[in-house]
Parts: structure tokens; C-alpha cells; sequence
């Protein structure tokens, strides 16, 4: 969990004492690319820190797939619905390649939380950054056109455009495959 410890630590102060009893409470596991991480309708009572690949999380509209974040190596990801609000997701969540990760219980992890002060600021830094990119990409989808868009989006995610099908990056920026084969084409 090495990558993860960093990546927390470079967010905020987090003891060493708090890091053991993370510890203490997470497990090694590991998915091979597109298994289901989190599935709509379903308790997965679990949380992942992902120390190696990538994930997806989307949302299941008329059959059709909608992407809306993805995770990459050094954070967590989990249902909100579950761990938030105790009810079931409302996305899933996928992986994109193979994965390596530690799973920690939801209930582990909001016990930590409300135990230890410097994970519970670590918690709430990760999640004030993620509103920031939802504020953010909302305002792109409704000021941008869809090449400034990309822009973008690749500016800020470089080794997910590196990394993963231009269909999810389609789906996430709202825009048809191939409207951003023709972006990318002009590049």
C-alpha cells in the first residue's frame, strides 16, 4: 500500500499511528480488467484503495453506459451511495485493467473516520477535490464545445487519455465517439 500511504500523505498530515490502524483493517486483493467492483441495485460494503490500475464508475441510463469518474492509482473508490447514505449504489463501478487494491470495510472506514481526526481530514480533502472536478466538469459540459472539452480533460487526466477506450472518454465528456475520433484527428 505504499503508492496509496504516499498519495494520502501528500494530501494532508496523516500519523503514523493512524496509518498502522489503517492498516490493520485492509487486505490485499486482486481484479482482473472489467470485473465489478460496485454493481447498481447491490451492497458491496466494501471500499478500495487502488495501488495499481484503473477503474470507472458509470451510471446504467436506457442501456446505456455513462461514465462519470475514473480512478487511477493512489486513491479509493466506493459507492457514495453506501457509505454515505447506507443504501444501495446507484452506479457501478468497473475495472479498467488489472488491479491491484486493499479493501477496507465501509464500516471500517467510517469508524477510522470518526476515530482518528487526521483520516477524517484526509477523507475530506479527497472528497472536496472530487466536488471541485464534478463543479468543474458540470461548467465545461455547459460553457465549452467539445473540443475544448477534451482539451480539457486532457490536461487534467493525461494518463487516462493514455490509458482507456475513447468511448469512455466520450461518454464522460457527453459527446458521440466519433465526434471526439474527429478531435483527436485534427491533433
Amino acid at each position: 500500500m505504499e503508492l496509496v500511504l504516499r498519495k494520502m500523505r501528500e494530501l494532508c498530515a496523516v500519523s503514523d499511528e493512524s496509518v498502522a490502524a489503517l492498516l490493520q483493517c485492509v487486505e490485499p486483493c486482486t481484479f482482473p480488467k472489467r470485473h465489478r467492483l460496485v454493481s447498481a441495485g447491490t451492497r458491496c460494503r466494501d471500499a478500495y484503495f487502488i495501488e495499481r490500475g484503473m477503474t470507472r464508475s458509470f451510471w446504467l441510463v436506457d442501456g446505456e453506459e455513462i461514465t462519470t469518474s475514473f480512478t487511477v492509482e493512489g486513491a479509493i473508490v466506493f459507492s457514495m451511495d453506501e457509505l454515505y447514505y447506507d443504501k444501495v449504489s446507484e452506479e457501478y463501478v468497473e475495472t479498467l485493467e488489472d488491479v491491484e487494491a486493499y479493501r477496507i470495510s465501509v464500516e471500517d472506514l467510517r469508524r477510522l473516520w470518526s476515530e482518528r481526526l487526521d483520516l477524517s481530514n484526509w477523507g475530506r480533502i479527497i472528497h472536496q477535490n472530487e466536488y471541485r472536478r464534478l463543479h468543474r466538469s458540470h461548467k465545461e459540459r455547459l460553457t465549452l464545445t467539445a473540443s475544448e472539452r477534451y482539451e480539457a480533460f486532457f490536461r487534467q487526466f493525461p494518463e487516462v487519455c493514455a490509458r482507456v477506450q475513447l468511448g469512455y472518454i466520450a461518454s464522460y465528456l457527453g459527446i458521440t465517439l466519433p465526434t471526439l475520433s474527429r478531435i483527436r484527428g485534427r491533433k
